[in-house]
């Protein structure tokens, strides 16, 4: 088992990439250069975590090579999981599959910091101080009607 830094100019993300089993090293460039286009996004809170890449010694496995990165984004921990029968394969939906994710969990931390809206009517008072109703109930328009016929009724 290796384990090796990803390096990534200009951004604060300390990611390690541990491999198990005969990983080449054009494959250990690719994962590099996909999992570093992800990590790399501007706006992205502070970054550190693992991503463990393992190809099975077993030729009959139909799926040997597997994948799972585990990546703290802030308060945030992002954890993807991926199988396939190649490495290029592999890196490509481990990629598609981090960045869905923390794209997610960036959206979901955006949205939870807004504020919610007060409740109906709550306005209207503190505004003005009086305790009307901003939904005005209609006088002198009449009784009100039963949607049924009168023999119905009856």
């Amino acid at each position: 088992m290796t384990a090796e830094d990803i390096d990534i100019e200009g951004v604060g993300a300390a990611v390690r990439v541990r491999t198990e089993g005969d990983v080449e090293a054009e494959s250990l460039a690719y994962l590099r250069e996909k999992v570093g286009a992800v990590l790399g996004r501007p706006g992205l809170p502070p970054i550190s975590g693992e991503v463990h890449l393992t190809r099975a010694a077993a030729h009959h496995v139909e799926f040997p090579w597997a994948a799972v990165a585990e990546i703290q984004m802030g308060a945030d921990l992002v954890v993807v999981h991926a199988r396939e029968a190649s490495a290029r394969e592999l890196v490509d939906r481990l990629h598609d599959r981090l960045r869905g994710r923390m794209e997610r969990a960036r959206r979901r931390r955006n949205t939870a910091r807004r504020t919610a809206a007060p409740p109906r009517g709550a306005a209207a008072r503190s505004s003005s101080g009086s305790t009307r109703s901003p939904h005005p109930i209609r006088r002198g328009a009449g009784p009100v009607r039963s949607p049924f016929p009168a023999a119905l009724m009856k």
